[in-house]
């Protein structure tokens, strides 16, 4: 890890303006959840048979996974190609991942009509199911990122455990359970680095793959057999591009070190991962034929390219520049733009782009629906906001270190 990035708990006020917003966000979304399950989907949605997944799946899922991409893609570089000074932004990626993952399940509980059977799929297998493989590699996933995440809770809190009240009686078994997981997971952590990157391979694609049996329902402009491929791609794209985002947001909340020399070193990783996703998106696009499609002004075809050229197209020619690549305005303009790009491609997919021939109804998201997410989305950043102030993961200047 660079010597002059050390990760560390911060020292900032926690409640802010921003901390106040959220909360009313989540209060607002935990209104409609209850609304939800007392009156059922049809009470907070405009679900229906016809538009079985709407802007939970689109945003809450498929959306939400993808840009947790970070946590694989820089688990890689540091840790499987050696590239280790990049180290200093594995922390931050590797809790985006864990919120991402963990609030992608919670929003599978509120969607799915019978959550209580949201734990059948590890009991009842299904091997034909692109679903069930999904299911099975988050469900795994999620236990990986939890225990990659163990070693910086011992390390903040390994000899210093101090529960208040009652629950002074554990100090001692739980300071031992910390110091006995660090202790293990130091020698075998090599296994869970891998196993995250082999299962983020896994569900990324496996994502594209659930609208590959509706080739009558999605617009040609996004149906593909290689949809799982392009989903695989743009998941690895957007990764360094979400830490640079993560970085810049945070650096406007906390005083942290200035690694842009990292960052502009993301963004060069970034130009052949985005360029190659920009050559196989458009060349499969005219080897389909597809291309036709693209000037017909119909809201598919403007959404389409909206997404390429403002999501692909203008970030990888920002970046082609030195003078972008230095800049930390400059590379979070082209890293929001990519971002963006991402989460509209997975909102185009599952839901612009998609028409059954024989709904007697459009699909626009309901009140309820767009709070829950917005609070889904308030609950994950107040959440960080937590961990990075109490655990080390952020790397803040000298002065801002908590005392240990």
């Amino acid at each position: 890890m660079n010597a002059h990035a050390q990760p560390a708990a911060l020292r900032a006020p926690f409640w802010t303006p921003g901390v106040l917003v959220m909360l009313a966000f989540i209060a607002a979304a935990f209104f409609f959840i209850v609304a939800r399950y007392t009156g059922g989907l049809g009470a907070v949605t405009n679900l229906s048979d016809a538009y079985p997944w709407g802007l939970w799946i689109g945003i809450d899922v498929a959306t939400g996974v993808a840009l947790a991409a970070g946590g694989f893609t820089s688990a890689a570089l540091a840790h499987i190609f050696g590239r280790h000074a990049y180290e200093s932004v594995t922390r931050p990626a590797l809790l985006t991942a864990v919120l991402g993952y963990t609030f992608v399940s919670l929003a599978l509980v509120v969607d799915i009509g019978r959550s209580w059977t949201i734990w059948h799929p590890i009991v009842y297998h299904q091997g034909n199911s692109v679903l069930f493989e999904v299911a099975m590699c988050v469900v795994i996933y999620l236990h990986v990122l939890y225990i990659e995440f163990i070693p910086i809770v011992a390390e903040q809190y390994k000899g210093r455990v101090n529960l208040p009240g009652p629950l002074a009686v554990l100090n001692r078994p739980v300071d031992a359970l910390l110091g006995f997981a660090d202790r293990i997971l130091d020698k075998v952590m090599w296994v869970f680095i891998i196993a995250g990157v082999v299962l983020s391979f896994m569900h990324q694609s496996g994502l594209g793959s659930l609208l590959l049996i509706a080739p009558t329902k999605v617009h040609p402009l996004w149906y593909t057999p290689i949809l799982p491929l392009l989903f695989l791609m743009s998941a690895m794209a957007v990764g360094f591009p979400m830490i640079i985002l993560e970085n810049g947001l945070a650096s406007a909340s906390f005083e942290l070190q200035d690694e842009i020399g990292v960052l502009a070193g993301l963004s060069r990783f970034t130009i052949f991962l985005l360029g190659a996703y920009l050559a196989v998106k458009l060349g499969d696009l005219f080897a389909r034929g597809a291309h036709v499609h693209l000037w017909e002004g119909t809201t598919q075809s403007n959404a389409f390219l909206v997404e390429m050229v403002f999501g692909v197209v203008i970030p990888w020619c920002l970046l082609l520049s030195s003078r972008v690549r230095s800049s930390r305005r400059g590379l979070f303009i082209a890293s929001a733009l990519i971002v963006g790009g991402v989460a509209l491609n997975r909102v185009n997919v599952f839901l612009v782009s998609f028409q059954p021939p024989y709904a007697e109804t459009s699909y626009f998201p309901s009140v309820g629906e767009i709070v829950i997410t917005a609070g889904f989305i308030a609950a994950l950043m107040l959440v960080y906001r937590i961990l990075v102030t109490f655990l080390p993961i952020l790397s803040p200047k000298s002065r801002e270190v908590a005392s240990s």
